[in-house]
Order: structure tokens, then sequence, then C-alpha cells
């Protein structure tokens, strides 16, 4: 398979990706991955979708929830490990600038203020590192793959603020995954209107049913204020009894629902 991923090579979605596949093709930003995925320029692509100190990654719900096409295949869910990169011979305070993915800087929030350093988002961890090299007052908050790759050092280790930082990646393909035995299923729905218990009694047929939910979380519909849609995660497969039954059974409560996938549940296999 040729997977697409959010690079450039030394992310922790490159990782992520190997995983999968050797054949790995590295795109800009998550918009780009999935477009090529969508377009069948790739096979499936690898992208993050939430991290257990931030929450979760918009853009990717958000394109999950537009295109019809899209569905994921597999979650892969890695330890986060984020150090402090510089340039050989630069000390910690030579550094007048960090950069890094937005995301990185926000897992290194305590650390970051304490140095007192300003810093730069830039669109991966990656490209950080890339844009450091060679200027000894700039340093990155990246993998110990991207120091090796861009010719850095590791001027501190393990800055994350939380020690059990993990990150959640899917795998994009436009089929999902046949049934297991260890699965999970993620959908997308919207409430038909505003009234009282409206998401209760949807989430009350999960109980009865006695299917265990793992996750849900709202997102703006971008309809405008106070509108919303709601992504929920649940055990079991699209294609076992119970879980056509209770998809059949909420349809008459919800505006719209989309299966984005039914996949391998993580550590299951």
């Amino acid at each position: 398979m040729i997977i697409g991923f959010l690079g450039p090579a030394g992310t922790f979605t490159e990782e992520a990706a190997t995983k999968i596949s050797e054949d790995l093709r590295s795109f800009d930003s998550i918009v780009e991955v999935l477009e090529a995925v969508k377009v069948r320029d790739v096979d499936a692509g690898v992208v993050p979708i939430e991290n257990s100190v931030e929450g979760s990654v918009g853009v990717t719900l958000d394109i999950l929830a537009q295109e019809d096409c899209l569905k994921i295949i597999k979650e892969i869910i890695l330890p986060i490990r984020q150090h402090l990169l510089v340039n050989p011979g630069a000390k910690l305070e030579d550094v007048k600038e960090v950069y890094s993915h937005s995301q990185a800087l926000a897992q290194c929030r305590v650390y970051l203020e304490k140095l007192g350093i300003p810093t730069r988002a830039m669109l991966s961890t990656t490209a950080a590192a890339k844009a450091i090299k060679g200027k000894p007052e700039r340093g990155a908050i990246g993998t110990s793959r991207a120091a090796e790759i861009y010719g850095l050092v590791i001027a501190d280790y393990d800055v994350q603020d939380y020690p059990n930082n993990t990150t959640r990646f899917l795998c994009i393909g436009v089929n999902d995954h046949a049934y297991t035995g260890k699965d999970k299923t993620s959908i997308v729905f919207s409430l038909p209107d505003d009234h009282p218990g409206g998401l209760y009694e949807l989430l009350g047929d999960f109980a009865n049913f006695k299917v265990n939910l793992t996750k849900i979380e709202s997102r703006p519909s971008k309809e405008g204020l106070g509108s919303y849609i709601f992504f929920l995660d649940f055990e079991g497969h699209r294609e076992e009894e119970t879980i056509r039954n209770v998809l059949n059974s909420i349809k008459s409560k919800v505006g719209y629902v989309k299966i984005l996938g039914s996949y391998p549940r993580e550590g299951d296999d």
C-alpha cells in the first residue's frame, strides 16, 4: 500500500504510518493527505485525530464529516516524546525562539513558559527542524528522528508537560475494515432540532442495546452559533446485528447520520 502522511519525514505521523507500510508519501498538510486519498493518488492516508493532552484535531474531524468517500481503516496510538532540538555547538541559553507545530507547542506549554522563550508555529515538527538548521539562535520541539535527519542535537529530552502524552492517528481510505471480532465503529450525526433530552434519548439507545461508548464529542456544524454535529465512537462493527439494530434505532432521532468506518481496536490484535 502507498500511504500518504503528514510530513515531511521525521514527524510522529510518519512513525505511525510506518506501522502500516514502508511505501510512504509525504504531504504538507492534513487537507493534502486526505485529498490524495480522495482522488486515489495514494491507497490510504495517516493523520492525527486526537491527543491525550490537547484533545481532538479539528481539521481531521471536519473533513471526515464532509467527505462521504473517506472511511476509517485503522487506528494507531503512539506515546509522544517531545525534545528540544538545537544546532550542534549551540547551548540552551543561545536559543531565542522555539519553532514547532502548534500541537507540539501546546503539549510543551509549561516547559516553554518556564524558559520564557517566544514560539513560532509551523506546519509540522519536522518543518520546524528544517527551519532552525544553521541558526543557533533557534530551537525546535520535535522528534529524535528529526534531529537525526537534519543534523541537529537534543538539548533537552522529554519536554512534554505530561509523561503519559499519547496521540491517536487514523488510517483513512475509501473502504473501511472487514469484521474482526474486536472492532470499533465511528459515526457523525446531527439532531433534527433543539429540544430537552434529544441527545439523552439517542444515547439511551446505545445503553438499551448494551453497546459500549468509547468517545463522544461535539463540533460546530458551520451553519451558525449553537448548531453542532456529534462524533461518537463505540465498540462493535457495523456488520454485527447488535450494531445494525442500534444504528437503525437512532435513525428516527437524528437529522442525519454517517458511518465514518468500522475498524480493529488498537491493542486488540
